[in-house]
């Protein structure tokens, strides 16, 4: 692995399409202002309720030319559909997935510390969309991966959905999904070997991020382990676009070391 070398830097800049996928909020809108600013690219920003995100319509009043706002649900199956038909002929060059849940506090849905707190509809919840969701998304817009230059693929996905890493227990469905999503992506990646050899795909790792999904959580945090979204934005994009194809189905932390899945 190299980190951002020259002739990716440069690929990233003159790149066509960009997909940032939950791109409303968090890692996810620090990546979509990351590419708008770092490259000359078309950048896809896609969320359940893009087209009115408040976020997303400022930065499309600053890049009307150049920011696509879709409203794409990535578990359900006829949305992630709908949008893959409406590209056309367009090639995607980088697609970054951010989108996952651990807590929804209002659905009754946290972090379970004893196998007795285990209840099957927070943890189909989360397999859908940590796990199921990454799936469609692969199976949908694959096809429209550049097969002539080199192009990315990265999801987010977290240090305890390692299953060897694991030593302290507990969080059941979110390290099963997490595992899961691990899994299906160094899957594809052996496939992709054969069909889409010049795509690298990635598990990333992004450290406890200042974002809804860890806040609950950030109490016992170290103030420099505790990361702005903007700057996690900068080294994720510094991670993935060092990889090459021979990297690819690998699990990264944010500051480029391997992780074990």
């Amino acid at each position: 692995m190299t980190e951002f070398n020259a002739q990716n830097q440069k690929l990233f800049r003159e790149s066509d399409n960009q997909l940032i996928i939950g791109a409303s909020q968090g890692i996810g809108l620090a990546l979509v202002k990351y590419g708008l600013i770092n490259s000359s690219a078309c950048v896809i920003a896609a969320s359940r309720q893009a087209s009115r995100s408040d976020a997303l319509l400022n930065l499309r009043a600053q890049y009307p030319d150049r920011l696509i706002l879709v409203d794409l649900d990535i578990t359900d199956e006829q949305s992630v559909m709908r949008y893959a038909n409406s590209l056309g002929d367009q090639c995607l060059r980088l697609v970054v997935n951010t989108t996952g849940i651990l807590h929804r506090e209002p659905q009754g849905i946290w972090p379970e510390k004893r196998i007795e707190d285990l209840e099957a509809q927070s943890f189909e919840a989360l397999m859908r969309v940590n796990a199921w969701g990454n799936a469609l998304l692969l199976k949908a817009l694959l096809p429209f991966m550049d097969r002539a230059a080199p192009c990315w693929w990265g999801v987010l996905s977290a240090r305890v959905g390692s299953i060897e890493d694991n030593k302290m227990g507990g969080w059941y469905s979110y390290r099963a999904s997490k595992a899961a999503l691990n899994q299906i992506i160094k899957t594809a990646s052996i496939e992709c070997q054969r069909r889409y050899p010049n795509l690298t795909l990635a598990v990333l790792h992004p450290g406890t991020t200042d974002t809804q999904l860890s806040k609950p959580f950030q109490k016992n945090v170290p103030p420099e382990k505790l990361f702005t979204p903007d700057f996690v934005a900068d080294r994720l994009m510094s991670v993935l676009m060092g990889l090459a194809p021979i990297d690819s189905g690998g699990f990264f932390a944010w500051d480029g070391q391997p992780i074990p899945y």
